[in-house]
């Protein structure tokens, strides 16, 4: 329990990446992927019921060994490329409410993002309240100022691809631009359940630095986070 909140962790785990197959249990400086995550809310002391959400067998037990909680497997509707993270988000809250479970919050972490900390999960636990926020969603800057991008015609033809406003002004004298970085999403369960999203008035950002923000999609992603844990981990 967290400041008399009780809260529910969420780690979806879906067997069948094809950006990297097998990422989720695949070792990545030394352990796997998924290991990153539970380990890290784990030692934030925050949750009161931590659930690995999975259609995998050996993601299952993985996940056991390591502290987290696999009450079932996840049904093959839900374990398809066209899955809803909602519907996933869902499925695991409806599981624990008919196994006698109720929280307040639930904090959804994808293990594609094992750079984030046990601290930025309490940090952003503590941004929650101070904001008195029904919802966080973690964010970095940019890598690459949006305003530097556009659409191609068929052609190539570059004539109107820079901004006016941007054209000989260099990038300090542009104004910041955050991504989503898919590491923490929390938000009060009620909240949730109206807006079936994590978006709305009262949700607020919790920042991220770069280096802590690398989300894994594909085997550079894969070979840049290691390098990081490698080196800084």
């Amino acid at each position: 329990m967290y400041q008399e909140k009780r809260v529910l962790g969420i780690i979806p785990a879906r067997a069948g990446s094809k950006g990297v197959p097998g990422k989720n249990v695949r070792l990545i400086a030394g352990k796997p992927l998924i290991n990153y995550t539970i380990n890290t809310a784990l030692a934030s002391g925050i949750f009161d019921y931590l659930l690995v959400s999975t259609d995998g067998k050996d993601i299952a037990q993985v996940a056991k060994e390591a502290g987290a909680k696999v009450p079932f497997l996840r049904p093959p509707e839900l374990a398809t490329d066209t899955a809803k993270g909602i519907d996933v988000l869902f499925h695991a809250i409806d599981w624990c409410r008919e196994n006698k479970m109720e929280f307040d919050w639930i904090i959804y972490l994808q293990p594609t993002s094992p750079l984030r900390s046990d601290e930025d999960i309490y940090n952003a636990c503590t941004l929650m309240l101070e904001r008195r926020a029904k919802a966080i969603v973690s964010v970095c800057e940019m890598d690459h100022h949006p305003w530097w991008s556009n659409v191609l015609p068929e052609d190539g033809c570059m004539k109107s691809f820079m901004r006016p406003e941007v054209v000989n002004t260099n990038r300090q004298g542009l104004p910041k631009y955050y991504r989503l970085n898919g590491a923490i999403y929390i938000a009060e369960l009620e909240f949730l359940r109206q807006h079936k999203s994590w978006f709305g008035n009262q949700t607020y950002a919790y920042i991220m630095p770069q280096e802590r923000s690398v989300d894994i999609d594909n085997p550079i992603d894969f070979a840049l986070a290691e390098q990081l844990l490698s080196t800084f981990g």
